[in-house]
């Protein structure tokens, strides 16, 4: 067994804990929220033991309706701990919902909050809460973030259960790339918890509070990496198991028992994804303490995304097939007016429709059409007939004049390009959660234009700036010539060609592989770069979407056809 490790988990003594978990629970003045846009840990007791001096002073009196800038007005306080409160407030000058942390300008802990929130703005990554404001006014410190009222915590979605082996295997993915994106830029989270992570109704994951939660609270770490990689561990294990990997309870999460040590998911819950609970054991035993069956531990986001890519993809469950209701007749059909009501326990015959065309005028109507028919047939026989003869004529002249022109050059205008055959076709969106609607994709190539394959639905014609784009991978079976793409949508749409180069051995995994060749926007659009080319893999990119007239933003292929 592994031993536990609690690198990123914020577990503090029992003083400590005690102490600002009493002054957590304390009510403010404005009541504290049950919202799941909190952005403290009210449900947890924990503080981090490499907390630095509290350096309390006294919270700032607000109340609701203060009004912050003369811009952002405060509605509800979420928690008020340690000196600092946080706020959900409006935006009168945008008129949107935002969160608010608010703390005094001599808080031992302000300049580092600020620092951390302009560093946070700066990356600009649309898989984390945005930062939108950090302001120094007066005696007053405050950071301002997007609020997202369509988004759900982790720690909402536990409590009915653990996820789905899919939604855990999404929620992995995203969360290790975009703290791998992070890390890269210099930044750690340290706070990392199923408060932190939310999903949107798009079926995003986004994380809260990077850096920002962690200055509030003064929590360090001297390895920043290994411990956002643990706390991304935990995350997975509770999402598989319903239960936190430590012997504490947190999150509403009943924790492992006391002296059996760190055991894996697959152990604790029956039908656990095996490729998945290796992932976070791999991610949890940072001390190197793995057990014989796994593989090297994790230290890193970015090992946590290599190992992930190594893993076997998981595909989306099939949809569910719901069986039709059974024929219902209608009103009229119902009553006495659309037939007439059967008496109890009397059989109503069915009524033998009269043979067809029986009286003396529907004879004489079958013996004119067959006269007609027989006419028509002599008619077309003999001018076949005539024109087979004049083409057998003209047919030597033809070939003498082939014969004296093969000497010449062709003169006439090319052939135009041949159809290549497409052999196959696969949904790629490398920026979201990895699938884009993949039990349609058959339809982007089926011949047929009344069929279509559409993407997720989002709430601006930028993919509600969540990513660049998605698009569809085109097979062709082998290498071969391109001259055009032709592509056919519902609804004016953007879209590139990108192509993936004749030495590609296999389909690439990353949008970067694939190089630009052509561009366009139209509902049929001939997508036809420079000069022909040679692939076997082609990208169909979508980079801005069509209003639907539900009032969505969506995309819809109905059409690819590729010609050399």
């Amino acid at each position: 067994m592994a031993e536990r490790s609690t690198a990123a988990v914020d577990v503090a003594d029992n003083s400590d804990g005690e102490s600002l978990t009493a002054e957590a629970d304390q009510s403010t003045a404005d009541g504290v929220a049950n919202n799941r846009e909190r952005d403290t840990d009210s449900d947890e007791a924990q503080v981090s033991a490499e907390t630095n001096g509290s350096g309390k002073a006294s919270p700032p009196e607000l109340h609701s309706g203060h009004k912050l800038a003369r811009r952002y007005r405060l509605e509800e306080c979420v928690t008020r701990l340690d000196g600092f409160s946080s706020w959900r407030a409006v935006d009168e000058k945008l008129r949107r919902a935002v969160g608010v942390h608010v703390l005094p300008a001599e808080h031992a802990r302000a300049r580092s909050v600020l620092a951390a929130a302009r560093s946070s703005a700066l990356l600009g990554d649309p898989r984390f809460v945005q930062v939108l404001d950090a302001v120094e006014d007066n005696d007053l410190v405050y950071v301002v973030h997007e609020w997202l009222p369509d988004a759900t915590e982790l720690t909402t979605l536990l409590a009915s259960g653990p996820l789905e082996v899919y939604d855990a295997y999404q929620m992995v993915s995203q969360v290790s790339s975009a703290m791998a994106a992070a890390h890269r830029e210099g930044l750690a989270h340290l706070r990392l918890n199923p408060n932190a992570v939310l999903r949107t109704s798009t079926g995003q994951w986004r994380i809260r509070g990077l850096a920002v939660n962690a200055a509030l609270r003064g929590v360090t770490s001297e390895t920043p990496q290994r411990a956002d990689t643990e706390a991304i561990g935990a995350l997975l294990y509770a999402s598989l198991t319903q239960r936190w990997p430590y012997e504490n309870d947190a999150y509403g999460l009943s924790g492992l028992p006391k002296d059996l040590g760190l055991i894996p998911p697959d152990q604790v819950r029956a039908g656990v994804h095996r490729g998945l609970s290796e992932l976070a054991m791999r991610a949890l035993a940072n001390d190197g303490a793995t057990a014989s069956r796994h593989e090297a531990a994790c230290t890193t986001p970015e090992e946590l995304v290599k190992a992930i890519g190594e893993m076997p993809r998981i595909r989306p469950p099939e949809p569910a097939f719901t069986t039709p209701p059974e024929y219902q007749r209608t009103s009229y059909q119902q009553s006495p007016y659309g037939r007439p009501a059967a008496r109890p326990g009397v059989t109503q015959p069915v009524p033998t429709p009269p043979p067809p065309l029986q009286s003396r005028t529907g004879k004489a109507l079958k013996w004119g059409v067959s006269a007609l028919l027989i006419a028509a047939l002599g008619l077309g026989s003999w001018q076949l007939a005539d024109v087979l003869m004049n083409r057998g004529g003209k047919a030597d002249d033809q070939h003498q004049t082939q014969t004296t022109d093969d000497g010449d050059k062709n003169t006439g205008k090319p052939a135009s390009g041949k159809p290549v055959a497409i052999s196959g076709a696969r949904d790629f969106d490398p920026y979201g959660d990895q699938s884009e609607k993949p039990s349609q994709i058959g339809n982007v190539y089926d011949g047929d234009p009344s069929t279509y394959w559409q993407t997720d639905f989002y709430l601006s014609s930028d993919f509600g700036r969540l990513k660049s784009g998605v698009g569809v991978i085109l097979d062709l079976g082998k290498v071969q010539q391109v001259g055009k793409v032709t592509v056919t949508f519902i609804g004016s749409t953007s879209v590139e060609l990108r192509s993936a180069g004749a030495d590609a051995a296999s389909e690439p995994a990353s949008f970067d592989a694939y190089s630009k060749v052509a561009a366009g926007k139209g509902t049929t659009v001939e997508l036809k770069p420079g000069k022909a080319f040679e692939s076997r893999y082609l990208l169909v990119w979508l980079t801005d979407l069509p209003m639907q007239s539900s009032g969505e933003w969506r995309g819809r292929l109905a059409d690819v056809k590729v010609t050399s």
